[in-house]
């Protein structure tokens, strides 16, 4: 069995920490997290207060001496260190110590290469993982011996000709660059034939493990991949979903958020995510019962903004209050009582609890974009009727004998489409 330490380590406050919105003891617990949704056995996890961080080491001298000794008493396989870290630091804390190591993001990495099961999504990790080793000297590259993003920096038979290695990462690169432009283009077509039929699309955002892939098996009667992991979904997943009043919608899981996501690494998912970009209702899910989630909320927030998305310039975004299951039962039956028109929507994708405010404000907000028109059609033109089925949600239908009337409702996106087909044909709108 391999034995691994988790360690995280925060500088002082003021010295450019970006994370100083949480509590170390709550990073280490996400850092442990994270090394759990590998299967890492972790041998021990430390908070390591750093006065002034090293150059070579980001420790100090006695921090490392002391590190190094524990490495070899326990016999570790790996450091994961929950801070970025330079090549250098990195190579020179593999010499301290005398085992590997890797940060954060090397730690991500491993977790998204696990996960990716979909061609896509191997293609987007393999992007990440090859743009962030491409500025390293470390020992899991020779030849490009590994071809997928997982497992890469745990070990490797050494480097060699790092040069010549670099050339064929660029190269792998472009290739990579090369088949994702392909699967954006794939994409682009798929969402244009989704554009063509009346069914909204509604995304589910959020914090990594906040319950949305558990959400969204709840609404959809589905079985994607949900457990206790950070991570647990890498790839998307779309379903049509049928509202208590008749209306369908298609609803979509993305990979979860994280503080300190790399940039390149959503560079790469970029793909992925622009199923956000195209939704015209965003559900952002919060674990409400977490003690971060007020700084998870502003790093989901943060990632959306990078990707253009917020209030003013993407879809409307509502806030998910979920596993309200694991709150105090007081104050649970205080979030469901207060909920109204406006304003967060407190539910448990677990029991179901509260799923049906949840259902009636996208119902609500769906229909607010929606016209009602009357339109009577000739009983022996069965190809227009099909149409009229094709473009609007018929409500009501009575057939005569000449003539079919039907109430239809049709949304802000098929309004074009229905009025160059039915102008001719409308009763009453």
């Amino acid at each position: 069995m391999i034995l691994e330490p988790v360690l995280q380590h925060r500088r002082d406050a003021g010295d450019g920490d970006l994370r100083s919105n949480r509590s170390p003891e709550a990073r280490l617990e996400e850092a442990v997290g994270l090394s759990a949704a590998i299967n890492l056995n972790i041998v021990s996890s430390n908070v390591v207060k750093i006065n002034a961080p090293k150059p070579a080491t980001l420790f100090g001298e006695g921090k490392v001496d002391e590190l190094s000794g524990a490495v070899a008493a326990e016999e570790l396989d790996l450091v994961v260190v929950d801070h970025p870290l330079t090549p250098v630091q990195q190579r020179n804390l593999e010499r301290r110590l005398g085992t590997k190591v890797i940060d954060r993001t090397g730690l991500i990495l491993e977790i998204f290469g696990d996960r990716a099961r979909t061609k896509e999504g191997k293609l987007q990790v393999d992007l990440a993982h090859l743009t962030w080793q491409k500025s390293r000297l470390v020992r899991s590259w020779t030849h490009l011996e590994r071809q997928r993003g997982g497992a890469g920096f745990m070990g490797g038979p050494g480097e060699t000709q790092i040069e010549a290695d670099r050339r064929q990462i660029q190269d792998r690169i472009l290739a990579l660059q090369k088949q994702l432009e392909g699967v954006r283009r794939t994409r682009d077509l798929h969402r244009k034939k989704r554009k063509k039929i009346p069914q909204p699309v509604v995304a589910l955002v959020g914090y990594t493990n906040a319950g949305k892939s558990t959400l969204f098996n709840r609404m959809t009667e589905s079985d994607v991949f949900a457990k206790d992991l950070l991570f647990a979904t890498l790839d998307p997943t779309l379903r049509k979903i049928k509202l208590p009043h008749g209306r369908e919608v298609i609803l979509s899981d993305t990979v979860g958020f994280i503080s300190d996501l790399p940039t390149h690494l959503v560079a790469a998912f970029r793909a992925t995510l622009e199923e956000v970009l195209e939704a015209d209702l965003i559900l952002h899910v919060r674990d409400i019962s977490h003690t971060d989630t007020d700084a998870q909320a502003e790093d989901v927030k943060k990632t959306l903004d990078d990707l253009g998305v917020s209030q003013q310039t993407g879809a409307p975004i509502v806030e998910v209050w979920n596993k309200i299951d694991c709150l105090d039962p007081l104050y649970r039956e205080k979030l469901l009582d207060d909920q109204g028109a406006e304003g967060p929507i407190a539910l448990s994708a677990l029991t179901g609890e509260g799923l049906d405010q949840l259902y009636a404000r996208i119902d609500a907000f769906i229909a607010q974009h929606d016209d009602i028109f009357t339109v009577r059609l000739p009983v022996t033109d069965g190809a227009l009727t099909a149409q009229l089925y094709q473009v609007a949600e018929v409500l009501e239908r009575q057939d005569g004998e000449e003539y079919i009337e039907a109430d239809v409702r049709v949304s802000d996106k098929q309004r074009g489409p229905f009025r160059s087909l039915f102008a001719s044909y409308l009763v009453s709108e």
